[in-house]
């Protein structure tokens, strides 16, 4: 699944366009690798994503076309919360 679609469908980004500019700018990283939006991501692989203040590294648990706003907190594990150094 791409990188934009699974931060959507997992609602750590709201709109997949946002998600895609976030990739863009090198605020992502897979596996400590930068990312584009349209890198594959795999069950277990870990996100580092930069939210202004914050990075946030979480592990991919799941991977679904379709999940209900209660079940997008299923699709993956927060494994650390920081702020920017």
């Amino acid at each position: 699944m791409r990188l934009d679609k699974f931060l959507k469908i997992s609602r750590l980004i709201k709109r997949r366009t946002l998600a895609k500019e976030v990739a863009d700018q090198g605020r992502i990283a897979i596996n400590g690798n930068p990312s584009k939006a349209a890198t594959n991501v795999s069950v277990g692989d870990e996100l580092k994503i930069q939210f202004g203040q914050k990075v946030l590294t979480i592990e991919v648990k799941s991977l679904r076309e379709n999940v209900n706003k209660n079940e997008a907190s299923t699709l993956y594990e927060i494994k650390k919360e920081e702020p920017v150094q």
